[in-house]
């Protein structure tokens, strides 16, 4: 069916509307001391506030600052936005050869899968013994950490058709919420445990973490330290530069979508049907990567412009982390409150004691800089991960931010709102939870077998 007029008007209100809260976001943050200290984001903040004004808090039938079919409209948004988000993660990146990235990030890939596949091993075997025979939740009730803490606002909001088909409606919310969650709790106890190894000499660079300026924690920047936000590599006077590498998105998220209507007609038949529920973006990542293969090969990359595609990133993740906290329902959140509460709390007890335990015996040297921007992406977002080591490594001394970056390009198409996260629902309602658990814990021997065989396992803490 055609939009209409009046849909499309509607359209541009619902956009304009994310616009004023976006403002309202960033000047709220300028003000609040906490929220500056917390590092909280401009959209996070932005979220709560249009959560804050729509029917679900202050709303009624006679008042309602946001109206209804505005925030029904914006539950749409981030399960469109994400696929966006992941088809710029490779444009604008020369592809090293995979020896080379092995090399570098090997040993950050092993630790970073022990963690990220740990969060499923302890979410799922939580919700098998404990959750599920006392609150009634399905078994993949626990891939909800993973998809929250380590996949993030846009990986939850990708999922929502995925276990909406699995009878699980309520899946996107909580996911949102545990993301929500784990931003927080990446900066609170990011830094708490800055500064507890600063005090104690862990840190390569740094004795005390509090190297941000004023400016920066606010954030705004001053004149003489605002850097260029992108570069024109092709003339305005043809096409507009930022339509140019948009269209570039465009084309990698029709591929991603191709994809999936192409493996969904050969799995028709599949009993199970695996691919029914499977969400378009990690097909949209395959498409940027197949478009910047291209690109590397014919020379049209030295026309791409990286920070571009970052301008492109950071536009529809703001918009996407806005619409998907104001939509959320607060009555499906209090109605899994007790074992969502059990299971977030044991995530965040595996991801803080795989830092502090597992990192200096699995990370060569710099370890704490390694797993503290582990922990950030692991519990938040990869920007959080790297903001958490500028603080513990200010000039990006160590070889800390080089291996993590590495290990991303092997990490992210699988863990992290990669093909795993979200493929782990779907299989574990067709083939069940022992199975599945019983394939991660061997995914996990395996990565402890590469690390031993390669040298990266020590017998003491931080040798």
């Amino acid at each position: 069916m055609p939009m209409t007029g009046d849909q499309l008007t509607r359209l541009m209100v619902d956009l304009c509307w994310l616009s004023l809260l976006l403002l309202a976001g960033k000047y709220i943050r300028t003000r609040v001391r906490l929220f500056q200290n917390l590092f909280l984001p401009a959209s996070v903040i932005a979220g709560f506030l249009g959560l804050l004004l729509g029917p679900s808090i202050i709303g009624s039938r006679l008042f309602t600052v946001i109206p209804p079919e505005t925030m029904n409209a914006w539950a749409l948004y981030p399960g469109r936005l994400i696929n966006v988000v992941f088809a710029c993660l490779f444009l604008g990146f020369s592809v090293p050869s995979l020896k080379h990235i092995w090399w570098e990030g090997g040993p950050q890939l092993c630790y970073g899968w022990l963690v990220g596949m740990g969060q499923y091993i302890v979410g799922v075997g939580l919700s098998l013994v404990l959750l599920a025979p006392l609150f009634g939740v399905p078994p993949f009730f626990g891939c909800l950490l993973e998809i929250g803490f380590s996949g993030g606002h846009g990986t939850a909001a990708g999922m929502a058709e995925a276990f909406e088909q699995l009878g699980f409606k309520a899946g996107s919310d909580l996911g949102l919420m545990s993301a929500t969650i784990g931003i927080i709790s990446a900066v609170v106890f990011g830094m708490a445990m800055i500064n507890l190894a600063a005090r104690r000499g862990m840190t390569k660079m740094i004795k005390s973490p509090k190297h941000l300026s004023g400016e920066e924690s606010r954030g705004l920047l001053p004149a003489d330290k605002r850097s260029l936000g992108s570069t024109q590599t092709i003339s305005p006077n043809s096409l507009e530069p930022f339509a140019f590498h948009a269209a570039f998105v465009g084309v990698a998220v029709l591929i991603g979508w191709y994809l999936l209507k192409g493996i969904k007609a050969l799995s028709a038949n599949m009993k199970p049907d695996l691919f029914e529920s499977f969400p378009v973006f990690p097909l949209a990542m395959l498409g940027g990567l197949f478009i910047q293969i291209f690109a590397d090969k014919t020379g049209l990359a030295r026309y791409f412009d990286r920070r571009t595609f970052d301008r492109i990133l950071g536009l529809s993740l703001d918009f996407l982390v806005v619409s998907a906290i104001a939509s959320i329902r607060l009555d499906v959140f209090l109605a899994y409150f007790w074992p969502f509460l059990i299971l977030i709390v044991a995530g965040l007890v595996w991801v803080v004691f795989a830092t502090w335990f597992i990192a200096p015996r699995m990370l060569p040297d710099a370890w704490f800089e390694r797993a503290i921007t582990e922990y950030g992406m692991q519990t938040g977002v990869t920007a959080l991960g790297l903001m958490l080591l500028r603080v513990a490594d200010p000039h990006f001394s160590t070889p800390a931010a080089k291996s993590f970056g590495f290990k991303q390009i092997l990490y992210e198409p699988m863990l992290g709102g990669g093909f795993i996260t979200a493929a782990a629902p779907i299989l574990i309602f067709n083939y069940g939870a022992i199975p599945s658990l019983a394939v991660g814990l061997l995914s996990i021997l395996a990565a402890l077998a590469v690390a031993r065989l390669n040298g990266w396992i020590h017998q003491k803490r931080g040798a």
